[in-house]
C-alpha cells in the first residue's frame, strides 16, 4: 500500500458539487492498494500513519516534528486513489500493479477500520469509493509524505556498471 500524507488545517471531498466529508486540522490521506496487498499491509500503513511525527510539540510550536496526528487529537480524512499504484515510466500510465476494484474496495474498508479501531473512529472521514470526487484541502506548511507499507525495491543506480557498455 502506498499513501500520500498533508499535514492540513482543512480538507473536504466533494461529489457532484455536495461536500461528502469535512475536518479540521489533521492529515489528508491519499489511499493506493497494489494487486499483492494484504491486512499486513493495512496494520504497517494504518499504524505509521498514525505515529508519524508532522506536528510540532502541542506546548510550544517552536518545537517541530514531535507530535502525531494522535497526538494532537487530530482528524484524517482518506481518499481511495489507484492512480498512486500507476506506473509512468512510459507517457500513458500503466495501472496493472492496482488492485482490483472488489478486492481494493474490500481491503480499503479494512483500513478505515483498522485506523478508528486504533485511534478513534469518529476522527476518520472518508471520500467516496470509485467515484469522480473534487478533493480541496489548505496544506499546512506545506507538509507532504510519501508512505509505504513495505520497504520499497532500492533502484539501481543509472551508471552502475551492468547498465553501461564495457
Amino acid at each position: 500500500m502506498r499513501a500520500i500524507i498533508q499535514r492540513v488545517t482543512s480538507a473536504s471531498v466533494s461529489v457532484d458539487g455536495e461536500v461528502i466529508s469535512a475536518i479540521s486540522r489533521g492529515l489528508m490521506v491519499l489511499v493506493g492498494i497494489g494487486k499483492d496487498d494484504n491486512a499486513g499491509d493495512v496494520l504497517a500503513l494504518a499504524k505509521k500513519i498514525l505515529t508519524l511525527r508532522v506536528f510540532a510539540d502541542p506546548t510550544d510550536e517552536t518545537k517541530m516534528w514531535k507530535a502525531s496526528v494522535s497526538d494532537i487529537g487530530g482528524d484524517i480524512l482518506c481518499v481511495s486513489q489507484f492512480t498512486l499504484m500507476a506506473n509512468t515510466s512510459k507517457n500513458k500510465p500503466d495501472f496493472h500493479q492496482a488492485m482490483s476494484t472488489e478486492s481494493s474496495r474490500e481491503l480499503y474498508s479494512s483500513f478505515l477500520a483498522k485506523l478508528g479501531e486504533l485511534y478513534a473512529a469518529d476522527k476518520i472521514k472518508d471520500g467516496k469509493f470509485g467515484a469522480m470526487m473534487n478533493v480541496s484541502l489548505t496544506n499546512e506548511g506545506p507538509v507532504t509524505f510519501t508512505l509505504e507499507s513495505r520497504k520499497p525495491a532500492t533502484p539501481k543506480p543509472l551508471d552502475s556498471p551492468s547498465s553501461s557498455a564495457p
